[in-house]
């Protein structure tokens, strides 16, 4: 199976394919985009900053409300051009009613799929207003970026986790796939759907779950950088050593947020720099 991970992945970075195919000259003069992986220990958190335009995937936990406004202030984040609630579970949902409270958001996205919890009760007394979820294959523009939404395909008696919003990020020929915790069926409904996954980045799902990151999927995606948002030491053994093990044999290079801190990964268009708080 890694023999053909890695012939895959050579075949698709020989071609240059590992985001859209649009062309980086495209890009405006002065463009930026940056995605920021923040820091939040067990648990989900991304700003995307493009042109001036920003969104904020997932805000980490209740307790990591006052770190996520913090980052929001740090990077001079007033508004928020889109606020998205990958999944009503505390971990990804907690901490947005902090950054609902420095910011304003104009557009708000979560699952149709609730929790009767007080951090998801207290996220939507904060955003008030919620968009209908677009649909799948729908697009938006995030400054020279292009959003595309895949997921959930169909919510319907899902796990909390399998009607995460899955989306994928475009700008020049770099793209970022932001996975929530989708599992593996998830994935197997996003891979039927014909969907192109093809991603120079992977969220990985599940802060590296062994029931998500399947086979079939990273062999879609075959990105070239990964990023695990995990806590040192969690109980939950996260990321799992199966899920490390796929990634190594296919050549992806990963970072951890429990190793590396905060993870910012800026995009020309056509290549992709890293720094790390850590």
């Amino acid at each position: 199976m890694s023999k053909i991970l890695n012939m895959l992945m050579a075949f698709v970075m020989s071609f240059g394919i590992s985001g859209s195919n649009v062309n980086p000259s495209d890009i405006p003069e002065n463009s930026n985009f940056e995605v920021h992986f923040i820091d939040v220990g067990q648990a989900d958190s991304a700003l995307i900053e493009c042109d001036g335009e920003t969104m904020m995937i997932d805000g980490g936990n209740v307790a990591d409300s006052n770190v996520v406004a913090a980052y929001l202030k740090k990077e001079d984040v007033t508004e928020l051009n889109y606020v998205v609630c990958s999944h009503a579970h505390e971990d990804h949902v907690g901490g947005l009613s902090g950054a609902l409270s420095v910011t304003k958001a104009d557009n708000i996205y979560a699952p149709k799929t609730e929790a009767n919890t007080k951090a998801y009760k207290n996220f939507k007394k904060k955003a008030v207003r919620f968009n209908a979820l677009p649909n799948i294959g729908d697009e938006s523009q995030l400054g020279s970026s292009t959003v595309e939404f895949l997921g959930p395909v169909d919510e319907n008696g899902k796990d909390l986790n399998s009607t995460s919003i899955v989306l994928k990020i475009t700008y020049g020929n770099t793209s970022f796939l932001f996975t929530g915790d989708a599992e593996s069926d998830e994935e197997e409904e996003i891979l039927n759907s014909g969907a192109d996954l093809k991603s120079t980045v992977l969220k990985v799902g599940h802060h590296g779950s062994r029931t998500s990151t399947s086979y079939p999927f990273l062999r879609e995606v075959i990105p070239q950088y990964a990023v695990i948002s995990v806590e040192k030491g969690n109980s939950y053994g996260h990321p799992n050593e199966e899920t490390l093990s796929k990634l190594s044999d296919a050549g992806v290079e990963v970072y951890r947020t429990d190793e590396s801190g905060d993870i910012v990964m800026t995009s020309d268009g056509n290549s992709i720099s890293i720094t790390t708080s850590k």
